[in-house]
């Protein structure tokens, strides 16, 4: 069995007013934010299914559901530590790619605090967390700002066992 391992994730949430925009830990100043049981925040959903899916783990939904009221309104950096500690016993974190999709706001000038902010949860370094953002260029949901998405890869390493 192959010790380097890759897992991807991806994770989609509506847009709705009276919510924050919370992204990588990072409060983003707009006047609509992601609907969801926790924050909502879709880069640490999407880093953290893919963690799950490298591990061969199971998925967000069946640690953090909506069935679990312990996690409503939950910090996703929160989540995002909670499945690395259980995981970073077997693996060692080698990278994260990642991106978001979303017509507005821009979102370049957060971009530094949401990799400082995941890197300081997984105890790596930030070069190690790669995000970048895109928009739909007006098509779909994500282009009509009823939705955002973000995708991530992450690769990791299964420790030697002594």
């Amino acid at each position: 069995m192959s010790k380097n391992l890759v897992g991807l994730g991806i994770d989609i949430h509506r847009l709705k007013r009276g919510r924050n925009l919370i992204l990588g830990g990072v409060h983003i100043p707009f006047y609509l934010g992601l609907d969801g049981h926790s924050d909502a925040d879709i880069l640490c959903h999407s880093i953290i299914d893919a963690l799950l899916g490298a591990s061969n783990e199971g998925d967000i939904g069946v640690i953090f559901g909506v069935d679990h009221p312990e996690y409503k309104d939950a910090s996703s950096l929160t989540l995002l530590e909670l499945v690395w500690k259980k995981l970073k016993k077997e693996y060692t974190l080698v990278n994260i790619d990642s991106v978001i999709m979303a017509e507005k706001p821009h979102l370049s000038q957060y971009i530094s605090d949401m990799k400082y902010n995941i890197a300081t949860v997984l105890k790596i370094k930030a070069e190690q967390v790669s995000v970048k953002a895109t928009t739909a260029k007006a098509l779909g949901e994500i282009g009509h700002l009823k939705a955002m998405q973000a995708q991530a890869v992450v690769s990791l390493e299964r420790k030697r066992k002594h």
